[in-house]
């Protein structure tokens, strides 16, 4: 499992002591900064914007992972990226003109991700494969901090993993996001996934920050198979 990105995300974190926590995650081998940002439309949370963005930006050199979970993103992207977000994802969902969107993203001069719903299917990403960078699988359905892994998920990522290689984009990366704790790591890992996203994980872990990348990482090394033993494709 060597090799897999960990992207603590600060919607669990506690913002009374924001800069001190990322500052953590960085210390404790965070490989990402993954902010979670929603509207109160697409998903039933209101969380937070670009100003928390330059917050983070100011704390880390780490790459800051912007997810937009809301509606009409495009009408965001130059504050988020004039925040600090090095990667941009949108949802498939909320993107009409998934491919111009993709290519504002890019014009700005930040990476690309396009997320999606645990019932959309990966497929749904392919016309726009070229354009993108990360493909964000989500185990949960978004809005909510804390939720349990979706198992049905596992063989998705499988198949995003697969349908990929099939394209010629083997490079892309897949994320995973939702559930992701030191018992699911290594089977999302062994699926095909290379960067995970783990919230309640890190900092609700009984360790604290340190205690929880380090549980995370622990498990990734430990596991090489997906249940029933059978290795990766």
């Amino acid at each position: 499992m060597n090799g897999i990105l960990l992207a603590p995300s600060i919607l669990s974190a506690d913002f009374g002591r924001l800069a001190e926590d990322v500052a953590a995650c960085q210390e404790a081998g965070a490989d990402w900064i993954h902010v979670d940002v929603m509207d109160g439309h697409f998903v039933p949370n209101i969380t937070m914007g670009p100003v928390v963005v330059e917050a983070v930006r100011k704390a880390t050199n780490l790459p800051v992972d912007v997810h937009l979970m809301i509606e009409a993103p495009e009408r965001f992207l130059g504050a988020f990226v004039a925040a600090g977000a090095d990667r941009i994802t949108v949802h498939q969902e909320t993107c009409p003109h998934l491919h111009r969107t993709l290519q504002r993203i890019l014009e700005l001069g930040a990476a690309t991700g396009v997320a999606l719903n645990p019932s959309t299917p990966v497929e749904m990403v392919s016309d726009v494969a070229h354009d993108v960078d990360l493909l964000v699988i989500m185990t949960v359905n978004p809005g909510f901090g804390g939720q349990t892994y979706i198992p049905g998920s596992t063989e998705k990522v499988l198949r995003a993993r697969r349908m990929l290689s099939a394209m010629g984009r083997g490079d892309m990366l897949i994320q995973v996001d939702g559930g992701v704790d030191a018992s699911t790591a290594s089977v999302v890992a062994a699926a095909g996934a290379e960067v995970l996203v783990a919230g309640s994980a890190v900092f609700r872990h009984p360790g604290g920050i340190l205690g929880g990348m380090a549980a995370l990482r622990g498990a990734l090394s430990a596991g090489n198979t997906l249940p029933g033993g059978h290795p990766r494709d």
